[in-house]
């Protein structure tokens, strides 16, 4: 008969060897039935399990795991400090590049002898025209110039003049009274979209590709003004312009901004982009705008 068998239950097991408190602040003792019973431990900072053996088999349980306090959310507070600073870097650019270029414009609108030179040269647009070209592509294509400071802001410096040099060149064939209204009426039409693009919850940056198409088609419809030369037509493409720069004013301002509500964002490191956008849009506002007051008069 085997010793190791129990007389109470009529099983075999191998009953434990007694050992003493293993556990810091527990004990381990035989019980009846060769039931091993584990005292429960007192407070312990270094996280020991607590076993329990069966007769049968044996199971661990392991104490819950340790909780963590949640710290302050310093990437999301970081990641929107520079946003911030991003988008004041950019208005502030923005806010420069427009006061240089309108008092240029005011140059040409009120000097007589400049406006009298710029009437006799009429060259003068068009070569203002083809620097204010090869300047946008340079800054639009070249990653280095755009990013590297300070060629950076010599070329987004440059460009500026050039184009208040080529919109002034412009605003000599209009009236005086003509131009300043379309100055006012640039600078509310701005001024709402921008409010209009922080304030909507609608996502316009996925609407690149439909801006793209209507693009495409108001410049068909250009080449077809040019040809019938009808002052209505003329009217219906201001209008239109006006319409698409103005989609795009809420696009490339709700690009700028970001948002857990924007598909698309700008990158911080793009400030001289996102300027030289701003900038184009207004001022191609200010062009359609001009033409569509000048056509009404």
């Amino acid at each position: 008969m085997d010793p190791n068998k129990s007389g109470s239950h009529g099983d075999y097991g191998v009953r434990p060897p007694p050992y003493s408190s293993s556990y810091p602040g527990g004990g381990y003792q035989v019980g009846p039935g060769n039931i091993s019973v584990v005292s429960p431990p007192g407070p312990c900072a270094n996280g020991a399990q607590a076993h329990f053996a069966g007769a049968a088999g044996h199971q661990q349980y392991g104490n819950a795991p340790l909780e963590y306090s949640e710290g302050s959310d310093n990437g999301a507070f970081d990641d929107r400090a520079v946003r911030r600073g991003f988008i004041r870097k950019v208005y502030l650019i923005l806010t420069l590049q427009l006061l240089v270029t309108v008092g240029i414009i005011c140059a040409f609108v009120y000097w007589d002898a400049l406006r009298d030179w710029t009437e006799e040269h009429y060259w003068f647009t068009y070569c203002m025209m083809a620097a204010s070209v090869v300047l946008i592509l340079l800054l639009s294509c070249c990653d280095n110039l755009r990013r590297q400071v300070p060629f950076n802001f010599l070329a987004l410096g440059l460009f500026t003049v050039v184009e208040g040099l080529m919109l002034g060149s412009v605003t000599i064939f209009f009236q005086a009274e003509a131009v300043m209204w379309a100055v006012g009426a640039t600078a509310m039409v701005s001024f709402g979209l921008t409010l209009f693009a922080v304030q909507s919850k609608w996502d316009f940056t996925t609407a690149y590709g439909s801006l793209w198409v209507f693009g495409w088609t108001l410049l068909s419809f250009a080449l077809l003004c040019a040809i019938l030369r009808s002052q209505y037509l003329s009217i219906v493409y201001a209008c239109l312009g006006t319409l698409l720069f103005s989609l795009y004013l809420v696009f490339d301002t709700q690009l700028i901004l970001g948002g857990k509500n924007r598909k698309y964002q700008v990158f911080p490191e793009e400030y001289v982009f996102a300027a030289l956008s701003l900038y184009l849009d207004v001022v191609t506002l200010f062009l359609l705008l001009l033409q569509l007051i000048g056509l009404c008069r």
